[in-house]
């Protein structure tokens, strides 16, 4: 659900761990510790691994021992800001062949929609992974794809280009991102602006969604420091 999954829709980044999306019920998170321990892997950091700090949104954070593994960075999350639960983004996934076998990955927009954090470096990842979808698939525009690429392009040029030749298309989308008027009339000053705004509207949502998880994590902190 991170810079590997990047990596494989073609929005090339380079990462030096792996950050998976799991079910946290009992059994699964049997088979989970299982994995981890044959990559034997340990915790970092905070918070410990249990299923209700998963619950609740929050990281766990391993490193890797084992060999051909060795200091790869593993973080599990359950619960992603924005996203529905772990069987409706399964039943969404994408299963991208490699030659290491099969990998499961978020849908692309499930993971455009992931990547909508306050961090400087997911903005330009976003633009990536949809031009390079747009690129792959321009000539086939299927609906569900030509809905995405209207809905979350983030470069004026592109945006405005595609809304000229589907403006029928662009017209319906407006609903659901109304910066699209812009793209319409061509006012590529005003779609930057509103592109602007949309992001900074996000960073502030996933800011405000931290928070409370953040003070979460210096409680978990303090208590496993002791008492002074």
């Amino acid at each position: 659900m991170g810079g590997q999954a990047c990596v494989l829709y073609g929005g090339a980044e380079f990462s030096r761990d792996t950050d998976v999306l799991v079910l946290a019920d009992d059994a699964n998170l049997e088979r989970l510790t299982a994995a981890l321990d044959a990559l034997e892997a340990d915790v970092i950091a905070v918070p410990p691994f249990k299923r209700r700090h998963l619950k609740r949104g929050l990281a766990i954070h391993f490193r890797c021992r084992a060999p051909g593994a060795a200091g790869m960075r593993v973080d599990v999350m359950a619960t992603l800001r924005g996203l529905p639960g772990f069987e409706t983004l399964w039943d969404r996934r994408t299963t991208i062949e490699t030659d290491g076998g099969a990998i499961e990955v978020l849908s692309l927009r499930d993971l455009v929609t992931a990547k909508k954090t306050q961090r400087d470096k997911d903005w330009p990842m976003i633009a990536r992974l949809v031009e390079a979808d747009l690129a792959r698939h321009g000539e086939a525009r299927d609906a569900d794809s030509v809905a995405l690429w209207l809905e979350e392009l983030r470069t004026p040029s592109l945006l405005i280009s595609l809304a000229r030749e589907l403006p029928d298309a662009a017209r319906a989308a407006i609903p659901r991102r109304p910066l699209l008027t812009h793209a319409l009339a061509g006012d590529a000053v005003a779609l930057t602006a509103a592109l602007r705004a949309e992001e900074d509207a996000e960073r502030e949502a996933d800011r405000l969604y931290w928070a409370p998880l953040r003070l979460e994590l210096e409680q978990i902190r303090l208590g496993r420091r002791g008492p002074a």
